[in-house]
């Protein structure tokens, strides 16, 4: 804000300045809003199991093997797989072992608390 005093003569021109300021936040929604939209479409893309495999960065006969088990999500319309993107982001995401970092005290206090020690023996 300005620490000048507006006055009748200068409302013209502080109109126009919030004119100005609306209307560019208003083409930043409006391009935001189109950025995540685009974004939002691509979301359910189907796979082969070869593209899948070079997706997840693992070999085809581990990625077979998980799909036999059961363990990643996939469908079997006939004799092949058909693996969606978003599904195995998802299941990327649920086999984390520690989804979230831990601090450093965080992590001295679980590798502590994991060690079991033996308590001494004591000679009254």
């Amino acid at each position: 804000m300005q620490d000048r005093m507006i006055t009748f003569n200068d409302l013209p021109e502080v109109v126009a300045q919030l004119r100005d300021e609306v209307m560019g936040l208003k083409s930043l929604l409006t391009e935001q809003h189109r950025v995540s939209n685009a974004k939002a479409v691509d979301t359910h893309v189907p796979m082969s199991v070869d593209e899948a495999a070079e997706y997840l960065g693992i070999p085809k006969g581990t990625l077979y093997m998980k799909l036999a088990d059961g363990s990643i999500p996939a469908t079997k319309p006939g004799k092949r797989y058909c693996l969606y993107r978003d599904e195995l982001d998802k299941w990327l995401e649920t086999s984390r072992k520690n989804p979230v970092p831990l601090s450093d005290e965080q992590l001295s206090e679980s590798i502590s608390s994991s060690h079991k020690r033996k308590p001494k023996p004591r000679n009254w």
